[in-house]
């Protein structure tokens, strides 16, 4: 009993200094026993929070298969977010005494702050699309495999040619679903380490997801922190070709002992077997197409339509102009390489590339948005934002912070696009609350803060076991390659790529290393400082 007492009184000690921000004081014995304000008000706070943990419980249980087997619950997102909404607006009318109406403006609102990212999504699958279909993904992985293949090189090679692939087409399931087929079978044929090229494919595909034009991570995590795109992929550009650069000299390391033989990379899609090639066909057709396009050839000029994307991103232009671009360079130069027939094959790409936007992606955003609308209406994360600010002494060491929640709440939600609409707005939050400075340098936060919501969402995920990431690549890995079981731990153990990608950016805002970096430097104090 008397464990049980000095438990409640240091509760009630925690929650003060979370919501009063009060940095010592004294509570009597009677004031345990006979006032429980303080109680009510802890116990409150958290019955505010539980929107979240049923969120993320239903994500893990869902994502964890001895999870979903034992408890027969195994939903998508797409089911989970509605849920944890309609408990969030339940929790919010109990606690705050909300009107229902009142709570679904606060949704709705936050819904609509995302319109123009709806029709950026739609345009950078539709490009995504395109570029695996007219044979812009093909070019590059062509390209790039003419620089020789062995053993010791295959899996580097594997890790830049997923990294252009994803860069160009913004889809890390895409991009993994091409190459685990083509580097995993060239692996085995020439006699190299199958799970170190399957990290380095993982890792790869991830890559242009944090910095692809027309990655749906990109755009949401850039609308989210009020920052436009090109200035994405300005600021963190040195940093990701860092990370490539050192983790490439990683895998190079780790393959010193393999032999040294080459192969034609052709004899690898030629050794794919037939129940592969149908299971591809039912699961991503887009794979099929652009493997064929690497067998048969497509002239190299179909790498032109990516050059141009990034080409007029660096120069600033509209994101909405550079996708157009895209879409009407490889639809022109498709028509010249003969992989583009009609207008109706054009039409055919941007339709199927709207139907799939419009069918996961942007009806998920729709309600993780209206969720995350709720719990700012109740302001269910004001202890969460109190204690990073009270423990923080300067802006560096709060940014640290924000992302730490990103990481937390990517491993709690498990799914790297719930973990950007629903903790991104909260670092967002406390930003623009904490931190005072002119508006050239709160942008400049405000990027980092954006990619800590792409970068720690994205390569987070890669380590992560029970993260719907890595369930997705184990799954594909152990379809186009039966010879071997892998499971999630594998992905995480030379997944180098992620590995230095998420430390480094916590430690570079930490630590100011990030001033050597070129357009990647945070400002720190006098020009920014935390309001007092």
């Amino acid at each position: 009993m008397r464990d049980l007492y000095k438990f409640v009184k240091y509760l009630i000690i925690f929650f003060e200094l979370l919501n009063k921000k009060i940095l010592s004081y004294k509570i009597s014995n009677q004031q345990i026993l006979h006032n429980g304000v303080f109680v009510k008000n802890f116990f409150k706070s958290l019955f505010k929070l539980s929107p979240i943990f049923l969120l993320a419980s239903l994500m893990i249980i869902s994502n964890i298969s001895v999870l979903s087997e034992m408890t027969g619950i195994k939903l998508n997102i797409l089911i989970i977010a509605p849920i944890a909404t309609c408990y969030a607006f339940i929790v919010a009318m109990l606690t705050e005494k909300f009107k229902f109406a009142d709570i679904l403006d606060a949704a709705v609102a936050n819904v609509k702050e995302m319109q123009i990212v709806f029709f950026i999504l739609m345009l950078a699958y539709a490009l995504a699309d395109s570029f695996m279909y007219t044979g812009v993904g093909a070019a590059i992985i062509n390209i790039s495999m003419k620089v020789g293949l062995s053993a010791r090189t295959v899996a580097v090679i594997s890790l830049l040619i997923s990294s252009c692939l994803s860069v160009a087409t913004g889809s890390s399931w895409g991009t993994f679903a091409a190459c685990a087929p083509i580097f995993l079978w060239l692996t085995h044929i020439l006699g190299g380490n199958v799970l170190l090229s399957l990290c380095a494919v993982a890792g790869g595909s991830c890559f242009g997801d944090n910095l692809g034009l027309i990655s749906d991570v990109t755009v949401v995590s850039s609308a989210i922190h009020k920052v436009e795109i090109t200035d994405r992929m300005k600021s963190q550009g040195a940093w990701s070709l860092f990370v490539l650069v050192v983790s490439s000299v990683l895998f190079l390391i780790a393959s010193l002992s393999l032999p040294t033989g080459s192969v034609n990379p052709h004899a690898a899609i030629d050794a794919i077997p037939a129940e592969v090639w149908e299971k591809l066909r039912s699961d991503k057709p887009a794979a099929v197409n652009l493997l064929n396009q690497v067998k048969q050839g497509v002239p190299l000029y179909m790498v032109i339509p990516m050059i141009v994307v990034i080409a007029t991103a660096l120069k600033g232009i509209s994101t909405v102009i550079c996708l157009v671009l895209g879409l009407v360079s490889c639809f022109i130069l498709g028509a010249f390489a003969g992989t583009v027939t009609s207008v109706s094959t054009c039409l055919d790409l941007m339709y199927n590339g709207f139907a799939d936007a419009g069918s996961w992606v942007i009806a998920m955003m729709m309600w993780v948005a209206a969720f995350g609308g709720v719990m700012r209406k109740m302001n269910a994360f004001k202890p969460l934002a109190d204690i990073s600010v009270y423990i923080s002494k300067n802006v560096r060491q709060l940014l640290f912070w924000n992302g730490a929640i990103s990481l937390l709440g990517n491993a709690a939600l498990a799914d790297e696009m719930a973990q950007i609409t629903t903790m991104g707005p909260i670092i967002k939050d406390i930003t623009d609350e904490n931190i005072e400075g002119d508006e050239k340098d709160m942008y400049r936060i405000r990027l980092r803060n954006a990619t800590f919501s792409s970068a720690l969402g994205v390569f987070g995920s890669q380590l992560i076991p029970w993260h719907v990431y890595l369930s997705y690549f184990v799954g594909v890995a152990t379809t186009v390659y039966p010879l071997q079981v892998f499971n999630q731990i594998d992905l995480i153990k030379q997944n180098y790529l992620a590995i230095i990608a998420v430390s480094s950016l916590l430690l570079f805002t930490i630590i100011p290393i990030d001033k050597f970096i070129p357009g990647f430097s945070i400002p720190t104090e006098p020009k920014v400082h935390i309001k007092k």
